[in-house]
């Protein structure tokens, strides 16, 4: 019976060109002869956390998962119970409602700072670089930050907020560049308390504060990487809470992972240990959420940069392991590398997209002008 599922996954693999045991950097290195039954009874999930078992190894985990999903072999594999009854759950749940918005900060950015700065760049800006005329990771972040700016038209004075603010790098950036006063939300306690330290003497406040409960106006409004978080049911919701805060002649820039397709419930791997409630939108999904409530200005899509992103963190994570190891264990690492080598892959294959979408209320009178 071993062998039956053996043959049934090489022969999923081979049209990846993806060998069991073989010599290429791509290939799998078997450990455990359960993996094929486990993999093949629970999809991406029995993948997952067989990986973290140790059960199997992989050169490059990124180029594996780049073959993989460029042949979209996710839809040839039995689909997964697990993915199924999320599925029916996010019917029926609001996974991402007001009681349950703090999960995620606790479950995946409070888990330690120190993981962090160790991991990002100088200003700890956990979202997609743009590597446009960049060489390294700073450079790009500060790149992405710029053009976030430059985006939304920035002035000296005028009061921003940012949704989802991190540790602060954008509100930090557009204070000391731009002379905004910027006002930070985030859902995680560790980022308000280190954030609030980076930031100090600066015209910056951050926050901890579920965006429903932002009843102030601003000039402009910024979100970055936070949107993946707000849930199918919320999207709506969310961009009136941003229209609401938003004067009428502001802009909102929107800065969201979006996927290929419109779904409800995301990787149960990738749910039960990396994002908890995450999923990804899709274009038709923010287009029905802003129809009567914003008017698109710009979309750009520069979902490729993030592949060179992820790569970097990777190489920062590795690099810095020492200097975190006595605070994470070994199967943390396998789960930390296999997230962020799987992001790469799936940006890579270009399965997953990165979008800057700039929105106002009204129009802007004479067009905007798309800025890269």
């Amino acid at each position: 019976m071993a062998n039956k599922f053996k043959a049934a996954m090489q022969e999923l693999l081979s049209s990846a060109d993806i060998k069991i045991n073989g010599n290429n950097s791509w290939d799998i290195k078997v450990n455990n002869e359960k993996f094929y039954k486990r993999v093949l009874s629970q999809g991406s999930f029995g993948l997952g956390e067989s990986y973290m078992d140790g059960w199997w190894d992989c050169e490059r985990l990124d180029e594996f998962f780049f073959r993989i999903l460029r042949a979209k072999l996710e839809y040839k594999i039995k689909k997964n119970p697990l993915l199924l009854s999320r599925f029916l759950l996010a019917k029926l749940i609001n996974f991402q409602s007001k009681s349950r918005a703090f999960n995620i900060g606790e479950k995946h950015y409070d888990i330690g700072n120190d993981l962090y700065e160790n991991m990002l760049d100088k200003r700890m800006t956990y979202t997609c670089g743009y590597w446009k005329n960049a060489k390294n990771l700073d450079v790009a972040q500060e790149n992405k930050l710029d053009l976030t700016c430059r985006k939304i038209g920035l002035k000296p004075g005028m009061k921003v907020l940012d949704i989802g603010c991190g540790w602060g790098s954008f509100a930090k950036y557009a204070a000391e560049k731009y002379g905004a006063d910027v006002t930070g939300i985030t859902v995680s306690k560790k980022q308000v308390e280190l954030g609030n330290i980076l930031c100090k003497n600066l015209p910056v406040k951050i926050k901890l504060q579920d965006y429903r409960d932002v009843n102030e106006k601003f000039d402009r409004v910024v979100s970055l990487g936070m949107f993946e978080h707000v849930g199918y049911k919320n999207y709506r919701e969310y961009m009136k809470v941003a229209c609401r805060c938003l004067k009428d002649d502001g802009l909102f820039l929107l800065h969201t992972i979006g996927g290929e397709r419109s779904v409800v419930a995301t990787n149960p791997w990738v749910n039960k240990y990396i994002f908890p409630g995450g999923i990804l939108p899709s274009i038709k999904q923010i287009a029905e959420a802003i129809e009567d409530v914003f008017v698109m200005e710009d979309w750009h899509n520069f979902g490729a940069h993030y592949d060179k992103t992820l790569m970097a963190w990777h190489n920062n994570f590795c690099a810095n392991w020492n200097n975190i190891k006595m605070n994470y264990d070994d199967r943390f690492k396998r789960m930390w590398k296999y997230y962020l080598l799987s992001f790469a892959g799936s940006f890579r294959s270009r399965k997953n997209q990165l979008w800057q979408i700039v929105l106002s209320k009204n129009g802007v009178l004479g067009g905007y002008d798309s800025i890269r």
